[in-house]
């Protein structure tokens, strides 16, 4: 029952982020993003629709039902506390905390989230500048500027899609380019290769599919 309940808490997750990147949640997505096959995920999101969770639309997307929407987002919610203490209070190195993390998620009761939260201060956002859903603190609007379309010149890395964070290669090279949120760097010019960017530890390639991703802000002209 156990395994039976985290798939259901790995699938909503799953669903949810997605949606925080603006993208519309297709099966197809869900069996890239989780490594399984398109049965499985079939298989498995039918389950959800089943259940109450998840609502089938005939063009194949799959959104959240109200009951869905609220263990996703309390599942977000628990991973990204986990992450924030993970990395200010233990000290766990920043490209390790999401994995580590997706074992805490599924264990913090609702009396430790509320000690967790007290604890850390309420934080607005997880390391990787993602907000932190249900915190009483003021938010501002995450960039949706991608560094695959910011002009030449400064940006300073606001967030960092879950799609590199699940990606050890990408988040490496991101943890070693030092480009973590609040951290600015120069975008010094772009081709079919990928990004040329320089950073307080170097210059570097950022692949197209880390770009994407990797969400920037840039000074105003």
């Amino acid at each position: 029952m156990a395994d039976m309940h985290d798939t259901t808490e790995e699938y909503l997750e799953n669903i949810l982020e997605i949606e925080e990147e603006g993208t519309r949640v297709m099966r197809a997505r869900l069996v890239e993003r989780l490594g399984l096959s398109a049965a499985a995920v079939s298989e498995t999101v039918g389950r959800l629709a089943d259940q109450g969770f998840v609502e089938l639309a005939d063009d194949r997307t799959v959104s959240l039902t109200i009951k869905g929407r609220e263990l996703a987002t309390k599942i977000v919610r628990r991973h990204r506390l986990a992450e924030r203490l993970l990395v200010d209070i233990i000290g766990l190195e920043w490209e390790k905390v999401h994995r580590e993390a997706d074992r805490w998620e599924h264990v913090i009761s609702d009396d430790v989230e509320e000690k967790l939260i007290a604890l850390l201060g309420d934080p607005a956002t997880c390391p990787h500048g993602n907000p932190i859903p249900g915190t009483l603190r003021d938010v501002s609007a995450p960039s949706k500027i991608s560094l695959a379309h910011a002009p030449e010149g400064r940006f300073t890395v606001s967030r960092i899609s879950e799609r590199i964070e699940i990606n050890d290669e990408f988040i490496a090279l991101v943890s070693r380019a030092e480009l973590t949120p609040g951290k600015s760097a120069t975008l010094l010019s772009s081709d079919s290769s990928g990004f040329a960017i320089r950073s307080d530890t170097g210059d570097y390639t950022i692949p197209n599919a880390v770009a994407d991703h990797l969400y920037v802000t840039v000074p105003t002209r």
